[in-house]
């Protein structure tokens, strides 16, 4: 009887062993085909055909450089600030009531109309591509002649506003030569800033056709 008893635990042993095993073996199965697909999903996201039409599209791109040679700011600047602002969608309206691809807030749009002397200018036309892009893009100009042509202050002026902006060039001692994102003491306009540079050089990379004939 003793020895029966020792045989069922040695087999229960043995079975509970190879259980383990197996277990240990399809985890790390599962394991490696998570890493695999993992590699093999960051492959494909590096074509930048893959890019071009999944993570980083050229919407608009006709209006965008059309308005951009017009005024004169980077093309790429601005379709990256299109991406951060509004991910191209035309309707889109912050919770601030900024509105449309380059996300104009109603009274800025109302200044720029009259700067541009858009005397049939609505409010309602924030949501046309064809407006937005080009107010939104005349206002950049304007903020690239303010600032020198100092991105990081200008895109910062594009989304805290220009006052905040000389206000805090005044108070930190910041010149024209300004460069630091990090230092905006506003958290929201750092990212922001950090954001259209990082979109703006992948755009840059992958649309700048010339560039890439210069390799």
């Amino acid at each position: 009887m003793q020895y029966i008893l020792e045989e069922k635990n040695r087999r229960r042993e043995r079975l509970m062993r190879h259980k383990e095993k197996k277990r240990r073996l399809a985890g790390f199965a599962v394991g490696m085909c998570i890493l695999l697909s993992a590699m093999i999903a960051y492959t494909v996201l590096q074509q930048d055909d893959i890019q071009r039409k999944y993570i980083y599209p050229y919407h608009y791109r006709g209006v965008i450089e059309q308005y951009s040679q017009q005024y004169q700011v980077d093309e790429y600047l601005v379709v990256a600030m299109v991406k951060t602002e509004s991910k191209f969608q035309p309707e889109a309206v912050s919770g601030y009531g900024a509105m449309g691809l380059m996300q104009l807030m109603p009274e800025t749009a109302i200044w720029i109309a009259g700067q541009l002397d858009d005397t049939g200018f609505s409010i309602d036309q924030l949501k046309q591509p064809q407006c937005n892009l080009r107010y939104g893009i005349w206002y950049l100009a304007s903020l690239q002649e303010e600032f020198e042509n100092n991105e990081v202050l200008m895109l910062a002026a594009y989304n805290a506003g220009r006052g905040n902006v000389l206000a805090w060039m005044k108070e930190y001692g910041w010149d024209y030569s300004f460069d630091s994102p990090d230092a905006i003491p506003y958290r929201e306009t750092q990212e922001y800033v950090k954001s259209v540079l990082g979109n703006r050089n992948k755009y840059q990379k992958l649309y700048d056709v010339q560039a890439q004939v210069d390799k």
